[in-house]
């Protein structure tokens, strides 16, 4: 059986905010941030085989940053991601610019170096896929440009943020940060990975989960409470809210807690709602 294993890459020095995943000796899933690379790497072991292959759920900062540093260090290793990814992998100038405008001065510190992956390296998905052992649907909801993955040996399904953040004995959250959220292609796309039957989940925030339904059951409705709640309440009202809630849920485990804090970031995520409600108004 192909050993999966959870590589932390204690992003900012938070463990448990942002996971990697070594799928058998030749594969990563999602690498991480590029500022975290080392740390990943070192998780990983320094004499490990090389990389043949990156799988990519989405292109975000958190998800995929190191991938053109780690290409340098595997030059022939096959990067896979969603068509409406691809380019901004391959030439991440704009890509680079928007976040820069949001995260300003930050940028650096919390991502590092963006570096272009070489287009012969990029195998391009659209969904459907079967490969190597490997299906690949097109899950968007979180961001246009995510896919998961099932690895069909082991059952695992890798889900990047579209199953959701659960870190330790916290609620399983929906991380809904702007340009990409919509409510109903995420509940579809949760169903995506429900019908695969998965026997546990590999999400980026944090780790390995068992409980499949139970874990996207619990998305499914907070998902929907959350969208509810950010028509209403003030972006602040929002995130404290969603702060009070990992609180209780955490039992107030500060290491769990912070960890949260690093991987959903809860004052970013009424914005990513609140422009999907102006869309849906836009649009009727």
């Amino acid at each position: 059986m192909t050993e999966i294993r959870e590589l932390d890459v204690v992003h900012m020095g938070v463990p448990e905010a942002v996971c990697s995943f070594a799928v058998g000796e030749d594969t990563l899933v999602d690498p991480g941030p590029e500022v975290a690379h080392r740390t990943m790497l070192a998780a990983r072991g320094e004499d490990a085989a090389p990389v043949r292959r990156i799988l990519l759920t989405h292109i975000h900062f958190d998800h995929a940053g190191a991938t053109g540093r780690l290409l340098q260090r595997w030059p022939d290793a096959e990067v896979w991601v969603h068509e409406k990814g691809a380019r901004h992998l391959i030439d991440p100038e704009r890509l680079v610019a928007s976040a820069r405008r949001i995260y300003g001065e930050d940028f650096d510190r919390l991502w590092g170096e963006v570096i272009p992956v070489p287009e012969a390296n990029v195998r391009v998905l659209q969904g459907g896929e079967a490969i190597d052992g490997w299906r690949v649907e097109y899950t968007p909801g979180h961001a246009k440009h995510h896919v998961a993955y099932l690895h069909e040996e082991t059952g695992t399904a890798f889900t990047g943020d579209v199953a959701g953040v659960r870190i330790g004995g916290g609620p399983t959250l929906p991380p809904t940060p702007p340009p990409d959220i919509d409510v109903e292609l995420w509940q579809a796309s949760i169903d995506t990975v429900a019908a695969w039957r998965p026997s546990r989940l590999a999400i980026t925030h944090f780790g390995l989960h068992e409980d499949v339904t139970a874990q996207l059951d619990e998305l499914r409705l907070t998902l929907a409470r959350l969208a509810e709640s950010a028509r209403d309440a003030s972006p602040d009202a929002f995130a404290a809210a969603m702060r009070a809630l990992i609180q209780e849920r955490a039992g107030g485990d500060p290491v769990v807690v912070a960890a949260y804090d690093e991987a959903i970031r809860p004052e970013t995520n009424h914005a990513g709602l609140a422009r999907y409600w102006e869309q849906r108004a836009s649009s009727t």
